[in-house]
């Protein structure tokens, strides 16, 4: 499975809807700090089934959710749908046959929350399930943040071969 497209509505600093596509040979999000490269990592971090607050940069779950600014009143959901082509067959068996598939999660100010797979409810085990196996997963992808680049560049062997094998799990 393929990553195609993210949908982010309520999330952190996603007050109106942002549709993001990943075309073919897409490896990486860039642009000027504070354009919100972070929270778009934090939002496919928590549609994969991420339960850390901390891995999502918050103290309470509740911190995803657009909490205001100047003239946006705060929202009381946040939503992630996340898109993606099943077309390497790595789908389990009950989505072998779907051309996309999109997980969707949802979470109300109430505590409330929602996850769906192809727009029907599921549980947060369906969400991992679908991932398992798939190369895709809310820990599968590597996150390297600006400063950081130069660091493993400059690194001597022993370290560098530390950022490998964590890289490779």
């Amino acid at each position: 499975m393929k990553l195609k497209k993210l949908e982010i509505i309520g999330f952190k600093s996603f007050y109106d809807k942002a549709n993001i596509q990943f075309p073919q040979g897409i490896s990486a999000v860039v642009g000027p700090n504070g354009c919100g490269k972070s929270n778009i990592i934090d939002a496919l971090r928590w549609v994969m089934g991420e339960q850390s607050v901390k891995q999502l940069r918050g103290k309470s779950m509740e911190d995803i959710i657009f909490s205001g600014a100047n003239d946006k009143p705060p929202l009381n959901m946040a939503e992630v749908t996340l898109t993606m082509a099943n077309d390497n067959g790595h789908a389990p068996e009950e989505f072998r046959d779907y051309a996309e598939i999109s997980v969707t999660r949802r979470l109300f100010r109430s505590g409330e929350s929602a996850y769906l797979i192809n727009k029907q409810p599921c549980r947060l085990k369906d969400i991992y399930n679908l991932f398992m196996g798939s190369g895709v997963g809310s820990r599968t992808f590597a996150i390297i943040q600006q400063g950081n680049i130069g660091a493993i560049i400059d690194a001597g062997p022993d370290e560098r071969r530390l950022f490998l094998e964590e890289a490779a799990g």
